[in-house]
């Protein structure tokens, strides 16, 4: 299994208890949905490595509690802190028409209301304070926040993002 094919569900952040327990802080508005994996994807020297979950649940609302088999000691814990974790993308939950997961639109067509074509949207940056949308047109790159006000239409048979922008944010990029 290769990181092309599964999503980033999370990062070990802490050990637990002396039984070799971790606490996972998981990437997911949802994590609920995560309670009853049987297995994850631990990245472990540029590969990804199964390991079975023994037991897992929520704690404190918001990070994962799980028992990781043959990870049982304190040690054991402690050398897993701060690996990522990840899932088959088949094992993402489905969404709407017009809700997308990140990686599902890279490749996609953005097409804005007044430019048309803006180019092929390559990435999108979630480390600032409000997400981009990372569009190359012809080796300029344009950068446009991933607002509800903005996205017009999600059309994922044709594989393009219909947008909105504000005036003058193209013209900055492309002027």
């Amino acid at each position: 299994m290769t990181k092309e094919e599964c999503f980033y569900l999370g990062r070990i952040v802490a050990k637990f208890s002396f039984k070799g327990e971790v606490l996972i802080k998981l990437d997911t508005d949802e994590p609920e949905l995560y309670t009853e994996m049987e297995s994850v994807f631990v990245e472990y020297n540029e590969n990804l490595v199964p390991f079975f979950i023994e037991r897992s649940y929520l704690h404190k609302s918001t990070l994962l509690r799980a028992k990781i088999e043959d990870i049982d000691t304190e040690a054991d814990a402690e050398d897993m802190i701060g690996a990522e974790l990840y899932l088959p993308l088949d094992l993402l939950p489905k969404l709407p028409e017009d809700k997308f997961y990140f990686h599902e639109i890279i490749g996609f067509d953005a097409i804005d209301a007044e430019h048309g074509n803006i180019g092929k949207i390559v990435s999108i940056n979630d480390s600032t304070a409000q997400a981009l949308f990372e569009i190359d047109k012809d080796g300029k790159q344009i950068l446009i926040p991933m607002n509800d006000e903005f996205i017009q239409k999600v059309d994922k048979k044709n594989k393009a993002i219909h947008v909105i922008t504000p005036e003058g944010l193209i013209d900055l990029y492309l002027g």
